[in-house]
Order: structure tokens, then C-alpha cells, then sequence
């Protein structure tokens, strides 16, 4: 049973539907209901920047029945995983920050993994958040029945874990927490290490080693410098050739963390600027922006006289030209990448990898490349945005059926017929040039309404309604089809579809979701 959701949040009808679904009046805020209620039972999956940052919220809107469920064994996401020699943010640190938590002790403007994490698990604690999270625990999978999200886990040793009944189910798994290996004939044959750079294995000595890392990616781009000058030889298989600029990246002082201190408007204003630049870049890369080709040709002039600058031959600067438009791909960071990759001791090769053997990797002429250890720098799952979990409606239908043809939500959050069900870091939020921390506080604040308007007794279950769903999918894939993303395939895409980027500028995200509009969304019973 359906029905529409008023206004100001209560059950009744509602005024025509807009079938665009993006472009009504933000409705207000529920009223208070006059008598009081309990609060929502809420399930976060993920304890990373996403499911931290939307138990905050939820805590600073009365919601307070809140557990967050993560299977590693502390929190921090992908920052607690990716432990790689130099895995660093490419985003600046005062503005890949909580708006709510400035730091101003950063080391350096790009943070290494280090502090971050440590950013991370000291603001959640001072936050309260950490006895609300339960480590060591993997979700396998919820159902809606008898008006709930039953949610089944498992432990840390694969044995069964705690079943939680939650009112509002929350997904805060990301879409860069699922690494990928390649299914190559051969791959379980190789006699030494291999392993992806997520899971990076410390007790492996790479020193003098030959060493071969796939591929040339966000990771790779840090790993490769990171490692270079330790190993014996470095072979790097090279698929598609990424765009790399410079990074302006400086250590910050003691002065400077005085005066951050001392003056906290100096670290705002340095927060406020980048935030200013990076939305400029994504104007250019959605194609919104009158500037939008001057400023990718003059990026493009950057990156032409980076790679000159710092590659001398020739031959290896052709290997190292990517094959598509600038913008089409991430584009990366940093000043030791093309140095390592001009070392006597490092070989670039271009043909893609077919196979591998007990002694290495064999590319595609047939060429074995004899190594002691393989890196896999193949990145993420990053459209697989269930990561392996069964979620099922209460008719019975599954996530993985509704996004057979690729995942979409409204706003990036919700589907019609899933009560009460968010996905932060969802569908359609990724962004290709600034941080995506404001994109999923936007994400936060906006569940913490929806749960907040339960507290107060104005509705017990809400989706989107189809028709907006629907509108919302064909505004955002109509806009992609002009974007940067559109030119090429890479990890942003699903088939025809760009499943992972939002085509706009991140404070038009945040404006759309700055308050429920209660007419999108109708009761599902």
C-alpha cells in the first residue's frame, strides 16, 4: 500500500507530481508532532567519512538509536585499508576535512593515509561515535518484513553473526572499498607475493626485488614512487595512460598550525579558496561552464609541459600519452610519478596483460616478465555499490534486480518501493575534481531530516516516488551525455551508463538536498 507524503512531512495528498522530480520548492521541515515519539532504530553499514558523518547527523537531529556496523576491525573505510608507501589524499586537507571539524595540525596540505586515519578515529571519538560502532562484523544482506530492515551479519571468522532490526537502513560502503584483481588464466600460479594495493602486505621485503605493478592508476600514481627506489628492477603494465599534473603540495609549519590556531578565519579562507578552484574544475569536466574547453586546454598545456619536463626520452614520453580527452579519466596529481617512471631500473609496458605464470606476468606478444612480486593496482568495484549484500524490498524484489541495467537513485539515495533506505556515496555523487566529504554531508543531513520527521511521528516508511526516481535518472543521465566522463570508458561507467559521477557543481548538490521536498517521497506499507 502507497501513499503520498504532504508538504510538511505527514501522510495525505499530494499537489500534481513534478516529473522532473529535482526542480520542486524545498518543502519545510516538519513540524513537531505534539506527542513524542521514540527514536528510529537506525542501521549504518560502513564506518568511514560516509556512515561517521551521517551518525553525527542523526545524533544532532534527536535521532539517537543509531548502530553502525563495520566488518574491518576499527574505523576509517578506505582510509584504514589503503596502507601503501605514500597513499595520500589528492584532495587538499582543509577541504578533504569535516566542515564541522577542522584540523588545524595538518602536516602538509595533501595528507598522507596516517593522518587521516588518525583525523578520522580522533574526531569520532570526540564526536561520541565510536560506541556506536561494531567492528568485525560483515553485512550480508537485509529484508524488509513486518514493517522493518532485518539485517543478517557475520562475524569477523565467517560464523554467524547478530541479526539487527532497524527502521532506517543506511548503506555507507562507497564506491572505492571493494578491491578488483583481474581473473587472468595463470593468476593462482604465481610462486611469490602478489596483492593488491588496498591490501598491501607489510611483511613482504621488497627491497632488490623484481617487481611488477598492474596498472596506473590513483594508487599506482602514490605506490610507484613510494617503492622505486627499494626494489632491484620495476616493471609497470600500463593499460591506459592517465593525465598527471603537478601537485601543489607544501609542508605546513609549526608557524602555520600557530596561526591556523590563532586565526581560524586564515585556514577557512585556504578551505574556502580550494573549494572555490575545485568547483571550477567541475564545471569544466560537466561541460556547465562557459570556460569549460579554455580551461581543459589549458590543463591539458600543463600536464604537455609537466611530462617534458620531467621525462627527457622521448620514447617513453610517447608510452605516456593517454589516448583520450583530459577529463575523461581522473585526472592525477603529483611531481614523482613521471621521475620514477624515467628510472635506468624501470620499464613501462604498454601491451596489456593475458596471463600469468609461476615466474611473472606474460603480456600480450607473448613476452614473459620474470618478477618475485606482483602488485595489483587495478583499482575498485567502484558501479557494485551492494558489495556482495542482498537487499529486498518488502514485495520481495531485490536491489541487484531494480539496478540490473545499472544503479541509480534519487539524489544518489533512495528507490521507490525501499522504504526508509539511503545509500551515502550512492549512484550518480562521485565527483571528478574536489572533495567528495561535502557532497556525503549533504547526503547525511538530508537522511537525518528523513529520520528526524519519523521521531516526530509524521511518517513510519518513505521512498521516492517512481516517477521522480525516474525523472531524476533521465535529468542526470541527459546532463552526463555532455560531460568529460562521456568521451571514454573507464571505472565511471556501467555499460552505456555513467553510474558513479554527479553532473554538476557540488553546492548545486547541496542545495537540492538541503531540505526534504516531502512531495517527492510517498509512504510504502
Amino acid at each position: 500500500m502507497i501513499n503520498h507524503v504532504g508538504a510538511d512531512g505527514s501522510p495525505g495528498a499530494v499537489s500534481a507530481p513534478n516529473l522532473g522530480g529535482v526542480t520542486s520548492t524545498p518543502a519545510a521541515t516538519p513540524a513537531p508532532s505534539s506527542s513524542p515519539r521514540t527514536s528510529p532504530r537506525v542501521v549504518i553499514v560502513g564506518a568511514g567519512f560516509g556512515g561517521l558523518g551521517a551518525a553525527r547527523a542523526l545524533l544532532r537531529r534527536g535521532v539517537t538509536d543509531v548502530t553502525v556496523l563495520e566488518r574491518g576491525d576499527s574505523v576509517g573505510g578506505v582510509w584504514r585499508d589503503n596502507t601503501y608507501p605514500k597513499a595520500a589524499c589528492d584532495v587538499p586537507s582543509p577541504l578533504y576535512s569535516w566542515s564541522w571539524a577542522p584540523n588545524p595540525r595538518w602536516g602538509r596540505r595533501y595528507s598522507e593515509q596516517p593522518e587521516i586515519l588518525d583525523y578520522i578515529q580522533r574526531t569520532a571519538q570526540e564526536e561520541g561515535l565510536l560506541p556506536l560502532v561494531r567492528t568485525g562484523t560483515t553485512v550480508l544482506g537485509a529484508e524488509h518484513v513486518d514493517g522493518a530492515w532485518r539485517v543478517r551479519t557475520a562475524a569477523s571468522d565467517g560464523s554467524a553473526g547478530q541479526t539487527y532490526d532497524a527502521d532506517v537502513l543506511v548503506l555507507a560502503t562507497g564506491q572505492l572499498s571493494e578491491p578488483v584483481v583481474p581473473r587472468l588464466p595463470g593468476l593462482d600460479t604465481f610462486e611469490g607475493p602478489a596483492f593488491h594495493s588496498a591490501q598491501w602486505r607489510h611483511d613482504v621485503d621488497l627491497t632488490g626485488k623484481r617487481v611488477a605493478v598492474v596498472g596506473t592508476g590513483a594508487s599506482a600514481v602514490q605506490l610507484v614512487p613510494g617503492i622505486v627506489d627499494r626494489v632491484g628492477s620495476m616493471t609497470v603494465f600500463q593499460r591506459s595512460a592517465p593525465y598527471v599534473v603537478p601537485k601543489p603540495d607544501q609542508a605546513y609549519a609549526s608557524w602555520h598550525h600557530r596561526l591556523f590556531e590563532k586565526q581560524p578565519a586564515v585556514l577557512a579562507a585556504e578551505r574556502n579558496l580550494v573549494y572555490w578552484l575545485s568547483e571550477r574544475l567541475n564545471g569544466a569536466l560537466v561541460g556547465s561552464s562557459p570556460i569549460s574547453r579554455p580551461f581543459l586546454a589549458a590543463l591539458k598545456t600543463v600536464w604537455r609541459a609537466h611530462l617534458r619536463r620531467q621525462v627527457p626520452d622521448a620514447e617513453l614520453r610517447r608510452k605516456l600519452v593517454p589516448d583520450y580527452d583530459i577529463g575523461c579519466k581522473r585526472v592525477l596529481f603529483s611531481n614523482e610519478f613521471y621521475p620514477a617512471l624515467a628510472q635506468p631500473h624501470v620499464e613501462v609496458v604498454t601491451e596489456p596483460v593475458t596471463s600469468v605464470e609461476p615466474t611473472g606476468v606474460v603480456d600480450a606478444t607473448g613476452r614473459l616478465h620474470e618478477v618475485d612480486v606482483i602488485v595489483w593496482g587495478t583499482g575498485f568495484a567502484a558501479t557494485d555499490f551492494l558489495r556482495g549484500m542482498k537487499v529486498s524490498a518488502p514485495d520481495g524484489r531485490t536491489l541487484d534486480e531494480v539496478w540490473a541495467d545499472g544503479a541509480r537513485a534519487h539524489l544518489g539515495l533512495t528507490v521507490p518501493g525501499f522504504p526508509n533506505f539511503f545509500t551515502i556515496y550512492g549512484p550518480n555523487t562521485n565527483l571528478g575534481g574536489s572533495s567528495i566529504i561535502g557532497m556525503l554531508e549533504a547526503q547525511a543531513d538530508y537522511v537525518a531530516q528523513v529520520a528526524a520527521g519519523i521521531r516526530a511521528g509524521h511518517h513510519r516508511a518513505v521512498a521516492p516516488r517512481a516517477e521522480v526516481w525516474d525523472g531524476f535518472d533521465r535529468e542526470v543521465q541527459g546532463r552526463l551525455k555532455t560531460s568529460a566522463w562521456a568521451g571514454c570508458d573507464s571505472w565511471y561507467t556501467d555499460g552505456r551508463r555513467i553510474t558513479t559521477n554527479w553532473p554538476g557543481l557540488v553546492q548545486e548538490y547541496k542545495d537540492r538536498l538541503a531540505q526534504v521536498d516531502w512531495s517527492e517521497l510517498e509512504e510504502v506499507s
